[in-house]
C-alpha cells in the first residue's frame, strides 16, 4: 500500500501535537477517579494509563483518548443519534486541523509486537519516532520534552516495548506517557469509531489527492454496543465507520478535480463493500492485509467546496448492515 501524501505545502503545527496530547494525558492522571483509569509508573519511569483493561474507564475516558491520538487538535464529542432504526448514540469529530490530527497523530500506523504482545499504536508519538512512510511523506516531525501515545490492546505495555517506543522517539522512558485501552471497552470504543475523518483522508492519501486543499473537516458515526471480545469489537467499530460514518471536508479548488477524487474515497468503492466486516475479516483469515484497503473509509462523503460553493456527496449509510452488526433488536 502506498503512503505517498501530496502536499504543496509543508505542515505547520500551531503549537507541538506531544505537548498538546501530554497535557490531556496529565488530565487523566490527575483525576483518575474521575475518568475511571488507573495511572502508574512502568518501565523506566514511563507513564501508562490503563483506560479498560481491568478498570471501568468510561465515555470521558474514551473521548479523553481520542482527543489524545489527534494531537489535542480535534473537538470530539458523543451527540444523539441520526441514522433512523440505528438509534445509537453518534461520536463527533470536528477539526481546521485535518491533515495534523488525523495523518501526523490518529493514524493507527504503528504496529508495536514482543513476544506474544501486539497493539496498535496511534498519536503524536508517530511523528517523533518518524519512521513510518506516511510520516516521511508528510515532512513533519518533532523532538518534544514528552512523548505521548494511544495504544489499542489488551495487555499493558511491557518493558521492551516501552524501551522500543522510547527508543524510536529519542528520549528515555520517563519522558513517554502511553494510554491503553482494549477495542471491547467504553474507552476503546470510542476512540475508534472517532476515526471517521481519519479514514476519509488515508484514502485521499491513496488517491494522490493535495492535501493542502482540505481546509476543516468534521466527521460522525455511530457508538456500537460493547462486543463481548475484542474480535467481535473490531468488527462492530470498523462497521460503524464502514457503513455508518458520514464526512463532510471542507475543500478549496476547481470542483471537476473534487468530484473525481469525492466518487471513489466512500466504503462502497470497494470489492469488498456489502458484508458485515465480521464477515470480510472471517473469509480472508482474518488477515487485514488481505482485505481490500479501499474498503477502509466513510460510508458517506461530502466535499465542501468553499470558493465556488458547491457540493459533493456521494455514498450512503446501510442501516441495515449496522443493525445485524450491532444486535439490535427491536422492543
Amino acid at each position: 500500500m502506498s503512503h505517498s501524501a501530496k502536499l504543496s505545502v509543508p505542515l505547520v503545527a500551531p503549537e507541538a501535537l506531544n505537548d498538546r496530547s501530554a497535557r490531556v494525558a496529565d488530565a487523566l492522571t490527575a483525576c483518575p477517579s474521575l475518568y475511571r483509569v488507573a495511572s502508574h509508573e512502568s518501565h523506566g519511569g514511563a507513564r501508562v494509563v490503563n483506560c479498560g483493561i481491568d478498570v471501568p474507564g468510561g465515555l470521558s475516558a474514551g473521548l479523553a483518548l481520542a482527543r489524545m491520538c489527534m494531537g489535542d487538535l480535534a473537538d470530539v464529542s458523543i451527540v444523539p443519534a441520526s441514522i433512523p432504526s440505528v438509534d445509537r448514540p453518534m461520536v463527533f469529530v470536528r477539526t481546521d486541523f485535518p491533515v495534523l490530527a488525523c495523518l501526523s497523530a490518529q493514524y493507527a500506523g504503528w504496529a508495536l509486537s514482543s513476544g506474544k504482545y501486539f497493539a496498535m499504536g496511534s498519536g503524536p508519538m508517530r511523528s517523533a519516532a518518524g519512521k513510518e512512510e506516511l510520516i516521511k511523506s508528510l515532512g513533519y516531525t518533532e523532538t518534544p520534552a514528552r512523548v505521548t501515545g494511544v495504544l489499542e490492546t489488551r495487555k499493558l505495555p511491557p518493558a521492551e516495548i516501552i524501551e522500543k517506543v522510547s527508543g524510536d522517539c529519542g528520549l528515555s522512558p520517563d519522558r513517554l506517557v502511553l494510554a491503553v485501552a482494549p477495542t471491547a471497552s467504553l474507552a476503546g470504543g470510542v476512540q475508534v469509531v472517532a476515526r471517521s475523518v481519519e479514514t476519509a483522508l488515508h484514502k485521499l492519501v491513496e488517491l494522490g489527492f493535495d492535501l493542502s486543499r482540505l481546509v476543516a473537516a468534521q466527521g460522525w458515526a455511530p457508538l456500537p454496543p460493547i462486543a463481548k471480545n475484542d474480535m467481535a469489537a473490531i468488527g462492530r467499530t470498523n462497521d460503524a465507520v464502514l457503513y455508518g460514518a458520514t464526512v463532510v471536508l471542507q475543500v478549496t479548488g476547481d470542483d471537476e478535480s473534487i468530484a473525481e477524487a469525492a466518487s471513489r474515497v466512500p466504503s462502497c468503492a470497494s470489492r469488498d463493500f456489502g458484508d458485515p466486516f465480521a464477515v470480510t475479516f472471517e473469509r480472508y483469515g482474518y488477515d487485514f492485509y488481505k482485505v481490500d484497503p479501499g474498503l477502509f473509509a466513510p460510508a458517506r462523503i461530502i466535499f465542501e467546496n468553499v470558493v465556488t460553493g458547491r457540493s459533493h456527496g456521494f455514498g450512503s449509510l446501510c442501516p441495515e448492515i449496522l443493525r445485524a452488526s450491532f444486535a439490535i433488536e427491536d422492543f
